[in-house]
């Protein structure tokens, strides 16, 4: 999530507040300082996510020598977006008969090839509500399909209706036009000239 910053949550799940809150609890690295030495700092609004591992070395070595892909445009790069994302959620199954699968590989129909490295990461339960939503597998994987469809285009409901707006002008713009050329270029264009 490199591309979105702790900002973009502002009036959408949280108030200012509350992301203030979040970030006093996060730790950022910044610097250089005078010294030319790297420091850390409390995280602020205009920081983008902090990342869970330092380098792709460590990725690569918590996650079985997969490297973990960014997650902020993923759902624009998939076909199927936020969809894909849903059903790749929740389609762990063990494999049909015929079907083996590699040490380390998880059986998944919805992966390209059915075979992917990251284990099954939502159970029925894992997690409690606030508003007592029933925390089953596909109700989880329905937030985080939303959150990361949201994530790619945070801005594309100010965007639409921007288009919205800007469709009505023109056709406004249009309709005065059309009458404005009809009924006073009209009889101009349309009288006859004789030389006689």
């Amino acid at each position: 999530m490199n591309l979105l910053a702790y900002r973009n949550l502002k009036d959408v799940c949280y108030t200012e507040d509350e992301i203030k809150e979040m970030c006093e609890e996060l730790e950022v690295e910044d610097g250089p300082n005078d010294e030319g030495e790297m420091f850390d700092r409390p995280a602020k609004l205009s920081d983008h996510f902090v990342a869970p591992y330092k380098n792709e070395e460590e990725a690569r070595f918590s996650n079985n020598g997969a490297y973990p892909p960014d997650l902020s445009l993923i759902a624009k790069a998939r076909m199927d977006k936020e969809d894909y994302l849903f059903a790749l959620l929740t389609g762990y199954r063990e494999p049909p008969s015929g079907i083996s699968v590699m040490p380390g590989m998880h059986y998944n129909p919805y992966f390209p090839g059915g075979q992917i490295a990251m284990p099954k990461q939502l159970m029925d339960g894992m997690l409690d509500y606030d508003d007592g939503t029933p925390a089953t597998a596909s109700q989880m994987a329905k937030d985080v399909s939303v959150f990361l469809a949201w994530a790619a285009e945070p801005t594309q409901d100010e965007r639409k209706l921007m288009g919205i707006k800007w469709i009505s002008c023109l056709a406004v713009a249009a309709a005065l036009t059309g009458y404005y050329k009809r009924f006073r270029w009209g009889p101009l264009k349309s009288r006859r000239i004789s030389y006689v």
